[in-house]
């Protein structure tokens, strides 16, 4: 029997999130972009949520954090399902779910000094004000690497990693339980990218939860603790770190690591050598695996979506994991 401290501080239970255009009449007024997606995050535990571009990682973060509607499932943080609170979320919500996004010049207001930017949590959250509230964001600007130099800045006399360092200070202003990190390095240049994934070890909620989200397994495997791989709105494998990256059992997963350099050239000669399959005769439908029509392994029974398949501590949707030609 589970106890309140093995219940996950996050839960997302087969959610599903739909995008209508009323401008649209017919099949093409409806894109779904997650569909059925489930993942646990427990406390002090970094979950990265990895696929390319278009997988539907980014939107399944907004649903967390209740910027776009769900279809169905469940969303909960902490045990309060977010579901039948409204939009937008309460404050004390809000409070509780913090982001970091991509692009930090849309997230921070240009006419504002970061003293103001930072602050605005909390005044908004706190009772903090006048001297303890400039103290209090003095202390979160040091906590990320800035200095008291910096409040009287805006943002367009701040560079890139600058910018980002604020964006976390004000996210992490009033100790969020769970942090949403989208895409939270990859327009940073490598150097600047690697600070600040050392920053985000460093003053991740030493008792809350984080969802990391990239498209950069690489990246992913170096701050996670455990990895969720999307694709076309799925997630089709779930494991440790290590597992996922050193031992990927689903195809898509294969592919995405094996398009990170190695440094074995004679393994990446093996990778090139193998041509790949031409799989134009078989269409990805909503109800079967989005991956046959690029996968080796596909076959009839991947016109259905296959059941979670258990191996050790990692979850994997493929009707042939288990399979010794495809691993």
């Amino acid at each position: 029997m589970n106890t309140q401290a093995d219940q996950p501080l996050v839960e997302m239970r087969d959610v599903t999130v739909v995008f209508r255009n009323a401008r649209v009449v017919g099949p093409k007024s409806e894109f779904t972009a997650v569909r059925d997606a489930s993942i646990d995050i427990h406390a002090g535990e970094i979950l990265g949520l990895v696929g390319e571009s278009g997988s539907g990682k980014t939107t399944l973060g907004r649903a967390l954090l209740g910027l776009v509607p769900t279809e169905r499932g469940l969303v909960a943080v902490g045990g309060v399902d977010l579901a039948g609170l409204g939009r937008p979320l309460p404050a004390y919500i809000r409070k509780r779910v913090q982001a970091v996004f991509q692009d930090p010049l849309q997230a921070l207001n240009p006419r504002h000094r970061v003293e103001r930017l930072v602050g605005e949590p909390l005044r908004l959250h706190t009772v903090l004000s006048g001297a303890d509230l400039h103290a209090r964001v003095v202390a979160l600007l040091e906590q990320v690497g800035l200095s008291s130099s910096h409040l009287r800045r805006r943002t367009n006399e701040l560079s890139g990693g600058q910018r980002q360092r604020v964006a976390i200070a004000r996210a992490l202003a009033v100790g969020p339980e769970v942090l949403v990190l989208d895409e939270a390095v990859s327009a940073l240049d490598v150097t600047t990218a690697a600070q600040i994934l050392k920053l985000l070890e460093r003053v991740r909620p030493s008792h809350g939860a984080t969802l990391f989200i990239s498209h950069d397994i690489a990246r992913v495997r170096s701050v996670c603790d455990r990895v969720a791989v999307m694709y076309r709105g799925r997630i089709v494998e779930i494991g440790t770190a290590d597992e996922i990256c050193g031992d990927p059992r689903h195809p898509y997963t294969q592919l995405l690591v094996s398009s990170v350099p190695d440094p074995h050239p004679h393994r990446d000669a093996m990778v090139a050598a193998s041509p790949p399959p031409d799989r134009r005769s078989i269409v990805a439908t909503a109800e079967g695996c989005p991956f046959a029509p690029r996968c080796a392994h596909a076959d009839e029974r991947c016109a259905t979506f296959p059941q979670t398949v258990q191996i050790a501590t990692r979850a994997v949707r493929c009707h042939h994991v288990l399979d010794p030609a495809a691993h």
